[in-house]
């Protein structure tokens, strides 16, 4: 508002920058140079624990451990992942189903 920003001027706050925008119809939000997005680590996730156990049925409970880039390892909660994947699946592009389903996750 107006008043606001008088304000704000008047203290001399600078605004803070305009939020990340988003990207395609599942709102997923862009991610920083080399930094793979929310839907890639949950593939890395289900890839290396489907060749680790010849399956994709898991725990809701379930967390895998995927290598981060930089020596080091992250967190990925495949088992709620998976679930909120299938939930949904109407906003994931057609490449992205056919992700899922090469690694055996039939959703469409």
């Amino acid at each position: 508002m107006d008043e606001q920003r008088e304000r704000r001027a008047a203290l001399d706050i600078t605004p803070l920058a305009a939020p990340a925008e988003h990207e395609g119809a599942a709102g997923r939000r862009k991610t920083g140079a080399g930094k793979p997005s929310a839907f890639d680590r949950g593939m890395t996730a289900l890839a290396q624990y489907r060749e680790r156990t010849a399956t994709v049925t898991l725990p809701r409970s379930h967390i895998e451990d995927i290598p981060d880039g930089d020596n080091g390892t992250v967190e990925v909660k495949l088992g709620v992942w998976i679930s909120n994947t299938k939930t949904r699946r109407a906003m994931l592009t057609p490449e992205q189903l056919d992700q899922l389903a090469a690694h055996g996750l039939h959703w469409h």
